[in-house]
């Protein structure tokens, strides 16, 4: 552990030239540029408001936060695990020239996405303000959701790269597989829709832990239960050692293959 931190730290600066050129790359000929990570969840956020908000009226006070504060992490959680699918194969020709630990390529995404993130949270306040919501000072706890978060789609896309590696098919599966994840997940309408019909899947989501805390948070100013924390914080852990223990094990056969 010790070795793999020294190393980290070696190749930090390269790390943060990756996350550079991903956001380059992304943004490149585009006119308002990285202000579309502001705009984006915006304007969805308009769209679901106007087509879901009279539906949940009765159960979901100030529905463009409680869509919003969802949104954002699923957008994060997906955008990173997508990109992260891919990092090994998208830099098969520096891994080819130059011996650079492979683990950066999916940690690469994974800030990359933090940083789009960041942006969707200025966005995530502006709506907060024009809806007159009250801003708690616990709003600051939620950079540790975040961070839970982070780690967990670390690990997981780390096992998708890996997979993706040997299985190219991987990437159109996991496309459905995301797909199916947000509406298995309470992003727009209430948890206690699928508390009272599907309860195994909601607790068998480990992405709702980090959205109901993260809602805790930041719209009632409340700690989170126990079981809460508890849950996000072991689901991280156990992802992230299994993408780690998946990643390291297969990672010398990735030359053959890419």
């Amino acid at each position: 552990m010790k070795e793999k931190w020294m190393e980290l730290k070696k190749y930090m600066p390269l790390l943060g030239e990756l996350v550079i050129r991903d956001i380059k790359v992304r943004y490149r000929r585009s006119a308002l540029g990285i202000l579309w990570t502001v705009l984006t969840p915006l304007l969805t956020m308009m769209v679901m408001t106007l087509l879901f908000s009279k539906l949940f009226i009765n159960d979901i006070q100030n529905f463009a936060v409680y869509y919003f504060t969802g949104y954002i992490l699923y957008s994060f959680c997906n955008e990173s695990t997508m990109t992260a699918l891919r990092s090994v194969i998208d830099n098969q020709n520096l891994i080819k020239k130059v011996y650079i630990p492979t683990y950066l390529f999916p940690l690469s995404k994974i800030a990359s996405a933090l940083m789009n993130l960041l942006f969707s949270f200025i966005a995530l306040l502006i709506v907060m303000l024009f809806t007159g919501a009250v801003f708690h000072p616990a709003i600051f706890l939620s950079v540790i959701v975040v961070v839970f978060l982070a780690v967990f789609c670390l690990g997981l896309g780390m096992i998708l790269c890996t997979m993706f590696v040997f299985f190219r098919d991987i990437g159109h599966f996991y496309g459905v597989v995301t797909l199916l994840w947000m509406y298995l997940t309470p992003i727009f309408y209430p948890a206690s829709l699928l508390e009272s019909t599907a309860p195994l899947l909601l607790k068998c989501n480990p992405l709702y832990y980090y959205i109901s805390a993260f809602r805790s948070l930041i719209m009632d100013g409340k700690m989170p239960s126990l079981q809460i924390c508890l849950l996000g914080i072991a689901a991280a852990a156990a992802m992230l050692a299994a993408g780690a223990y998946v990643f390291e094990k297969r990672k010398k056969e990735f030359i053959l293959y890419i």
